[in-house]
């Protein structure tokens, strides 16, 4: 992997995972409102895991799991 590669694989990393951190915040608040539907919570919901998916496969591409 070039560092190209790299740096970009890091900034779609840490563009996610400010996306998770927003998301996590809209979904809490949400909640907290009373006012939601439901249905736009559970679609959240399933943007936010869809992301943690992305994000553990980056993690995985850039810091990869080696055995001693």
């Amino acid at each position: 992997m070039t560092k190209e590669q790299e740096a970009q694989l890091g900034l779609e990393l840490a563009t996610k995972r400010q996306e998770h951190a927003d998301l996590d915040a809209a979904i809490h608040t949400l909640t907290q409102s009373h006012l939601a539907d439901r249905m736009l919570i559970q679609r959240l919901k399933k943007r936010k895991l869809a992301l943690k998916d992305r994000i553990v496969q980056l993690e995985n591409i850039l810091l990869p799991d080696i055995i001693a």
